[in-house]
């Protein structure tokens, strides 16, 4: 199963970046992976905040704009929205605790542990110091290298 970081969505949301196009491509083909595809409920809180900010580049979306944006990638496939685990914040503190996490690389954590715990195999991101969960692998689909 995929899980889908912050900076795709963004990316395919605005049509001005460079990365646009293979955000898109790499998000219709999440969508179609039979073995289903997620996003973490903090990664909308990111995806919220980047793209409705006053500097966005291009401009910021009305909130009815990015709402739509994921209402309708959630309604065009089998992907859902990953909710944290009961026990969540005990758990996210102990792994940055032993992985040795610092600053803003929390945020991938905790997008990668939620992921992780419904049953993500992988996520994909175009961050390429993407702090992750052991298990869960990081895949860049943007990345077109071997």
């Amino acid at each position: 199963m995929i899980a889908l970081d912050t900076n795709l969505l963004v990316y395919a949301y605005l049509s001005q970046v460079p990365e646009h196009l293979a955000a898109r491509q790499a998000i219709e083909s999440a969508v179609q992976n039979i073995a289903g595809w997620g996003i973490a409920m903090s990664t909308l809180g990111e995806f919220w905040c980047v793209t409705t900010h006053p500097r966005c580049s291009g401009g910021p979306a009305q909130p009815a704009q990015a709402r739509t944006f994921i209402s309708n990638l959630l309604d065009d496939g089998n992907g859902a929205v990953w909710q944290p685990s009961p026990d969540f914040g005990q758990r996210l503190l102990q792994l940055a605790e032993d992985l040795k996490v610092t600053g803003p690389r929390i945020f991938d954590l905790q997008i990668a542990l939620i992921a992780f715990e419904n049953g993500a195999t992988e996520i994909w991101s175009h961050d390429r110091n993407f702090t992750a969960v052991p298990g869960l692998k990081v895949r860049d689909p943007l990345n077109t290298a071997p």
